[in-house]
Parts: C-alpha cells; structure tokens; sequence
C-alpha cells in the first residue's frame, strides 16, 4: 500500500501581495500534487499566511488600520491570488489563528521543561529615531565576512554567511535611514548545541539536496549558536507566557503553523487522523518545498522543534532557487516585482505555470524570467504545437464524420509509443525534474505532428480512402488526448477546455485504450496567442 503524503510551501509574508516570484514555489509544488492525485495517491496540500513581525506592525501604522485587519485584508487577497492561478491547497490558513497559538505555547513549555531555554542580556541595535528594536531584516550594512555591502542583518545573499546584526560594519536602520545604536535587553534563547549531534544525524540522512548538505556542514565545524526565540515590544505577534513584554519571534510560530494548519483541516475532515501524519514513527510522508533562503530555519531549527514535541520530521525539504527578472532577484523588499494580479491583467495563469516547468529541475538554480523567451515558448509549444495538432485533425472529422472517432486508429504501434512514454514522465513528474517532462512531452508532440504532415489527409480528400482519413484523424486525436493527459498537472485550465473539447475526464489510468467510435464536440479555439508589448509598455512606465 502506497503511503499518504502531506506537502507543505513556505508561508508568504502577509505584509504585501502575491508577486510572481512567491508563484515559482507554489507552482512548483501544486504541479507535483496534482500529478500525484492524477495517480490516485491520498496527497494533502496545505499552507498559510505568515502574519507576524515588526514588519506587520509598521506596515499596518503605514495604512492607518490594526494590524488584525491588515492581516485579515490580505488574507483574502492571497486566498484569491493562489486560486487565480489554481494552487489547489485542501487547507490554507494563518499563523495567526488560535490553533497555531497552542501549539507555539505548547512547544515553549515542552521547552522549558526540557531545559532547553535560556536567558541572557544581549547587545541589540536599536532605532532611536522610532524607538524600537531594529529586526535583522530592518538593517543593512556591510558583510562582515565578504565585504559585500547592502546586505541583512542576519545573513549575507552574496557568501551565504549567518551572524548577529550587531556584527554589521556601517549598519543603517530601513525604517528611519538613521545609524542605529547599540542598546542592551533580556531575550530568552533556545539551546540548540543540546541536540547538535542528532540533527547533524538526519541531516545528512539524505532529507535535503547534496549541495545544501555541504553548506550546512560549515555550519557544523564548531557549535551552533543558541537562537533567539523573543521579541521586544512593540511588536505584533504572540505574547509569550510569563512575560508581559515579549513576544516569539515569528520563525517559532510560523513553522509551526505547518502543524496548526494540518489540525485545522483534520478538524474540518473528521477522516483524517492528525496523529497518523505527525506522530514519532509514522508511516506516512512529509515534503516541504522551500526557497534556498530559508534553508538555515528549515533544516536547524524546525526539525529541532518537531523532536522536542515529540513528532516526526520531514522525508524530504525540496530546496529551490530564486525567480530572477532582467537579471535581479525577485524581491518586494527591493521594488522589483510583477504582483500576481498584473500578470493575470495581461496573460493566464496556464502560461506562468507552463513556463515556469520548462525551467524547474530538482536542482537549486536561479530561473530567469525572460518575456521574450516566455512569448515565444508559450506560442510556439502549446499554440503552435499541442493545441495545432487538436485543431487539424477535427477539422475533416467535423467536415466528413459528423465529430465521430473511428472504430480503430492507424497506427497502433506510434499509439503505444505514447502510452509507454507515461512511465518515463511519471518518473520526471516524481523527481521534480518538470523542464525534462515538457521536453519529453513537445518531443511527443512533434512526432505526431510529424505524423499528421506525412499522412497528408489533405490528399486523401480527393481519393475513395475516407476510412483511412477518419482512421488518421482519430490517431491525431488520440496523440492530442495522450498529451494532454500528460501535460494536465501543469496546465490545469487548458486540460479542461480540453475534456469540454473531447468530452472526456482526462485520466492517466485509461491511455492505454485508444479513443474510439466516440463523438467530440466542435472545435472551439483552446488557447490564444500570447504577446507581452503590453506589459513591457506597463512595465516601463
């Protein structure tokens, strides 16, 4: 019996909207879901918005609302962004819920009774300008290791380091452009040296990619440091018991909202037993997909919290890279974005998601968004390629054969080709290896295209072969069908219109049997030509 499977994305901040750039991870792993439901595998897909930090609380004086409402504002607009681009969670919540809120304290008492906290002044820079303690991502300055200037407080994007803010050479304060001071407050820290060799353990147990076992290495070669799990007022977020001006820093409660939300929706579907998916040996299977970034929190401290609750850990953490755009990291912090509402103004959701599996692999590699090669790619692959072959060959059968298939196709061999293919792309869809399926697939589909141009049915029409024609165009059908099967976790809207086309339920169970003595409906365009002159118009002005 093929085990259950739970997967969950990094939770997007709720300070802002969707940008295309959140769309790579989500993407990435909606498409691995539904390949996986395709195969009738029990898969649960969950998430939630990240509501806490100072950045909630500055954003929401910003707007002149609560942060409650800011929260709740953008909830919603994310609930619809991740819809728009059908990102199909069976459970979405937020870090803010009261759910999250138990287990966040119930993971600190299990803490303290397992003496794993501590208590210790430290040095903190400080915005006198605003009164309140700067966040690691509040402050830039110089890489204390690299040199490299304008980096965050807690670790550097062009060395990978990780050290204190007050370790910046020539910090500046983002929220007031002023040079911050040095100032001493009481923060609770969680030993993590305790546990040291037993993360160590899993952690190159084969959880994460080769490439990010060798970064976590050095982060190994001396003792790790105790981590910080407090905030000082003010601040938005959960009060933390026992102190009246403290709150968990949001990296502790927002993992656990992994937990939270799954409980909710275990809730919501008395089906489902929590501690099935969560308990210390369970059979099942748990799959985070992350971006490199937020690997350090991930891989140290979430797999440190689930052992001190007494839970199980991750099968596998799915690293990716970042979205890149004319060269640039994708960042809202930086300006340089196209929120997931734009894109949709301009193009569909199906072309996002098509471009971005014709750039993914289970490696940790930037992708870059070019729009001329997405215009291009777009066009010339499901325009001029997949949905050509279905619009070719309905033509005569609309014409000459009242849109009914044939009792048999023409080539049953090039048929079976097809089908046989489907272990190969399940393997690729399994692996994340999502570029190699769309080459597999427009490499499918340039041979039926091939075998459409040198049957030329066209010919036929002035001979007496008309069941050789309907025989040939029921094959064209066919191939289109098998493509489209295949092609379904990735272009979810096209693969309806296309079932609406071929009055079928597109099923990867059933391609083994050809399509055959069945009426399909009159052609209908599936999919228009894509241009992107007029986001670039957008874009530049």
């Amino acid at each position: 019996m093929k085990k259950k499977i739970l997967v969950t994305c990094a939770l997007p901040y709720s300070n802002g909207d969707l940008h295309i750039g959140h769309m790579l991870e989500h993407i990435q792993a909606d498409i691995w879901v539904r390949y996986y439901k395709m195969r009738k595998r029990e898969v649960w897909f969950v998430c939630s918005d990240d509501t806490h930090g100072t950045a909630i609380m500055l954003k929401a004086r910003e707007l002149n609302v609560s942060p409650k409402l800011l929260i709740l504002n953008t909830f919603k607009e994310h609930v619809f962004d991740f819809q728009s681009f059908n990102i199909n969670y069976d459970y979405y919540s937020s870090t803010h819920h009261i759910q999250n809120f138990y287990w966040t304290k119930k993971l600190y008492y299990r803490l303290k009774l397992r003496n794993l906290l501590q208590i210790k002044n430290i040095d903190q820079l400080y915005d006198t300008d605003k009164d309140i303690f700067l966040p690691d991502r509040f402050v830039k300055g110089t890489c204390p290791v690299c040199y490299s200037k304008n980096q965050y407080g807690d670790h550097c994007e062009s060395c990978g380091s990780i050290y204190k803010a007050s370790m910046l050479i020539s910090p500046i304060s983002n929220i007031s452009n002023t040079i911050p001071i040095i100032k001493n407050s009481k923060h609770i820290f969680l030993d993590l040296s305790i546990l040291q060799k037993k993360l160590y353990q899993w952690i190159i147990s084969g959880v994460v990619n080769k490439n990010v076992v060798n970064k976590i290495k050095e982060w190994f070669l001396k003792d790790l440091h105790s981590w910080n799990i407090s905030r000082d007022y003010p601040y938005f977020g959960f009060k933390i018991p026992d102190f009246y001006d403290k709150y968990f820093y949001v990296w502790l409660d927002a993992p656990m909202s992994y937990i939270s939300t799954f409980k909710c929706l275990c809730n919501y579907n008395s089906l489902l037993n929590f501690d099935e998916f969560w308990k210390k040996n369970s059979h099942t299977e748990l799959y985070h997909f992350i971006g490199k970034d937020i690997t350090y929190f991930h891989v140290l401290f979430w797999p440190l919290m689930l052992e001190v609750l007494g839970f199980r850990k991750p099968t596998k953490i799915f690293v990716h890279g970042h979205l890149t755009f004319q060269g640039k990291k994708i960042s809202k912090s930086k300006n340089s974005f196209i929120t997931a509402k734009k894109w949709l103004k301009y193009f569909d959701s199906d072309s996002l998601r098509y471009y971005y599996a014709s750039k993914l692999s289970s490696k940790i590699e930037d992708i870059e968004m070019n729009l001329k090669d997405f215009e291009n790619k777009i066009n010339s692959d499901i325009v001029n390629k997949v949905v050509n072959l279905a619009s070719r060959s309905s033509s005569f059968l609309s014409k000459y054969f009242n849109n009914i298939l044939s009792k048999k196709i023409q080539n049953m061999h090039l048929y079976q080709q097809f089908t046989d293919a489907s272990f190969e792309i399940g393997r690729l869809f399994e692996n994340r290896e999502f570029s190699l399926v769309i080459k597999k697939i427009i490499f499918l589909t340039d041979i039926a295209n091939q075998y459409f141009n040198e049957q030329k049915p066209w010919k036929l029409l002035l001979t007496t072969h008309k069941t050789l024609l309907h025989e040939i165009c029921t094959m064209g059908i066919n191939l289109f069908r098998i493509i489209m099967t295949f092609l379904k976790p990735i272009i979810p809207d096209l693969a309806k219109r296309s079932e609406s086309f071929l009055l079928i339920h597109l099923s990867w169970n059933n391609i083994d049997t050809p399509l055959l003595n069945h009426r399909i409906s009159i052609f209908r365009v599936l999919y228009h030509r894509i241009k992107v002159s007029d986001l670039n118009n957008d874009l530049n002005h």
